[in-house]
């Protein structure tokens, strides 16, 4: 056999394996698990919106506590390893929201935190959050600046 053949016969079983190995995914049914875990999202925000209304609190507030509320589940959920499997399952459902955001700064304080106080928790934990908040405030300071001169 000569070395083109064998280099061809290398090359096919490589696409196979790299056919099996590589996992299948449905856009209908990932675009469905994200509909329903961000709508449940929402529905528990909802829950918690009107029970702090109920309460007697001012709109600003109740929409203030519900956001707060929501971040502590979410790092709650993170802390006893439930969070990521939902994320799993509902994919940019359960990562959007400012869940997911909570989600991505506790799971690196707790990935990080062996490493130390300082060099693991406290390095680590804008891993995610740092990019947001720069361009958060990159993209905001532009967009004022275009509000100004319109």
């Amino acid at each position: 056999m000569s070395k083109q053949s064998m280099n061809n016969v290398k090359n096919e079983q490589y696409k196979e394996m790299v056919k099996e190995a590589t996992p299948t995914h449905s856009l209908p049914v990932n675009m469905g698990k994200a509909f329903v875990v961000g709508g449940l999202i929402c529905v528990v925000g909802q829950g918690i919106l009107n029970t702090m209304l109920s309460l007697g609190l001012s709109d600003k507030d109740a929409y203030a506590y519900t956001g707060v509320v929501l971040i502590f589940l979410s790092v709650m959920l993170t802390g006893l390893n439930i969070y990521p499997s939902i994320a799993t399952f509902g994919g940019a459902g359960a990562l959007v929201p400012i869940t997911g955001f909570a989600n991505g700064v506790a799971s690196c304080a707790i990935e990080f935190k062996p490493e130390g106080q300082v060099f693991g928790i406290g390095c680590k934990i804008f891993t995610i959050a740092g990019p947001v908040i720069l361009y958060g405030i990159v993209v905001s300071a532009a967009a004022g600046v275009i509000y100004y001169f319109l």
